[in-house]
């Protein structure tokens, strides 16, 4: 009885943060290029009490044994980099991803951070940057009062007045080959440094990324995970009845 009130707490706790790991995910779901997170979770050690094989007779074994497990865990919680669906803004400083890739971010400390949120800003020296300020590396700086064009390969134009559009640099894409994880500001980061550019993304401009996180499948994944965390509560409430009663039957005797 003891394993399984073991088993259905280790359960009640993978489920909990299962729906911890939901609940972020609906949180930010008008969070611009935001990717998702799904829980993944695996069974803990195994109790062999018949081992596979072992004589049952004079002539025979047994085929399959007998284990017990002790339960679950989360084992991680990996990012889903599925693309978002896409929104016109008319800004001509918002710009699209299509297909694989991120923008680069260079940080105040110096690093390179990689996001897919293409809200980007000026500056008041000028230079785009995100929506915490962070500069685009390379860097660019769009002149005052200039109208700005960004064409699918990411060269940037802009023009002042009447004159001709002058070109003042262009969005570099990479893509993850390396892992990426997420920090507390939200930009990923790539465990071997920089990475190589992606020749097949497009960019279009005028248009946000949004986030990833489908509200209906989020839901019902919620209610499955409430579901399966009730189930794992009867359990320990089923495990603790038989336990006493257990105890009853010895204190008769």
């Amino acid at each position: 009885m003891i394993r399984a009130l073991y088993s259905a707490a280790s359960g009640m706790n993978a489920q909990q943060l299962n729906v911890d790991n939901i609940a972020n995910n609906l949180a930010n779901a008008n969070s611009a290029g935001y990717k998702m997170r799904r829980a993944q979770f695996q069974d803990l050690l195994y109790q062999n009490m018949v081992q596979p094989g072992a004589s049952a007779g004079a002539q025979t074994v047994v085929p399959a044994g007998l284990q017990l497990g002790l339960g679950t865990r989360a084992a991680g919680n990996e990012i889903v980099f599925t693309q978002g669906d896409f929104s016109q803004t008319n800004n001509p400083l918002d710009v699209v991803i299509q297909g694989k890739g991120f923008f680069q971010i260079r940080q105040p400390s110096g690093n390179l951070a990689y996001t897919r949120a293409g809200s980007f800003q000026l500056s008041a020296a000028g230079a785009m940057v995100d929506s915490n300020g962070n500069q685009l590396e390379p860097q660019i700086t769009i002149p005052p009062n200039a109208q700005v064009q960004i064409a699918s390969d990411g060269t940037i134009s802009a023009a002042v007045g009447n004159n001709k559009p002058q070109m003042v640099g262009k969005l570099k894409l990479v893509t993850p080959e390396a892992p990426l994880q997420r920090g507390e500001d939200g930009l990923f980061r790539a465990a071997d440094g920089d990475l190589p550019a992606d020749p097949n993304a497009r960019l279009q401009d005028g248009a946000l990324e949004g986030s990833n996180v489908s509200a209906v499948e989020s839901m019902v994944a919620m209610i499955s995970a409430a579901r399966q965390f009730e189930a794992q509560m009867k359990m320990l409430q089923t495990a603790e009845g038989d336990e006493k009663a257990a105890a009853q039957l010895l204190s008769m005797n």
